[in-house]
């Protein structure tokens, strides 16, 4: 496929879909597993204590499977996080979403900030993605939180857990990309639900999408109607 067009599938690659809500059950994770199947998206993402119901019903491949970490708040103590983070592995995860500690960066305690993103990273062998949750953060402050995870050796930065207000726009999306530089990778996630939203937070260097899996499916579709099926750069 040409550099200058996004093909349906490339375009499913990119999405992670997830059911991370409290009511979230064995229905919705099914149904989760299954659309990933059929449409080839990139991971699910489930609650930690479905991790192993999920592993069962994915084997291993080219769909990845994730979980968070110190989900939703980031409050959590830093030996919790890095004893889920392990749990997590060994129940069988492919990559994880860490939750920054959003009160500590917002009160200029970025040593500690960093110190628990590390310890995460240091504790697993596996992709970790560091969610800022981008509603609650002064430009300023997405700016330290996205140098701490590159320095504390993070694979992604991540705006938003999809819980708060709001979520990825197209201004903090400019904000991490121009920040990060190409260091790190950047996922973008909350209130995404068109292609054309998609394709613009792409050209900003987004290279990973949390997006629910309604919407998701409809912008594979909105794909399908494009000239040629593809998404033209």
């Amino acid at each position: 496929m040409s550099e200058n067009v996004l093909s349906q599938q490339q375009i499913a690659r990119m999405i992670d879909i997830s059911a991370v809500q409290a009511p979230h059950g064995e229905g919705e994770i099914r149904d989760l597993i299954a659309r990933a199947s059929v449409y080839g998206f990139g991971s699910v993402h489930v609650l930690p204590a479905w991790v192993t119901f999920a592993r069962e019903l994915l084997p291993r491949g080219e769909i990845l499977l994730g979980a968070p970490v110190g989900f939703p708040s980031g409050g959590h103590h830093s030996k919790t996080k890095r004893a889920e983070a392990q749990q997590l592995v060994a129940d069988g995860v492919d990559e994880l979403d860490m939750m920054l500690n959003v009160g500590k960066l917002r009160s200029g305690a970025e040593a500690y900030v960093l110190e628990d993103i590390r310890g995460v990273v240091g504790a697993v062998n596996v992709p970790v993605k560091v969610i800022l949750e981008t509603h609650y953060l002064t430009d300023e402050e997405i700016r330290r939180a996205c140098e701490l995870c590159i320095t504390a050796g993070a694979q992604f930065v991540k705006t938003s857990t999809g819980w708060a207000a709001s979520g990825a726009t197209l201004h903090n999306i400019t904000l991490i990309t121009g920040c990060v530089a190409g260091r790190i990778g950047v996922k973008a996630s909350g209130g995404i639900r068109d292609l054309d939203t998609l394709v613009a937070m792409y050209r900003l260097g987004v290279r990973r999408f949390g997006i629910n899996a309604d919407a998701s499916v409809a912008i594979l579709r909105a794909v399908e109607k494009l000239p040629g099926g593809v998404v033209r750069m």
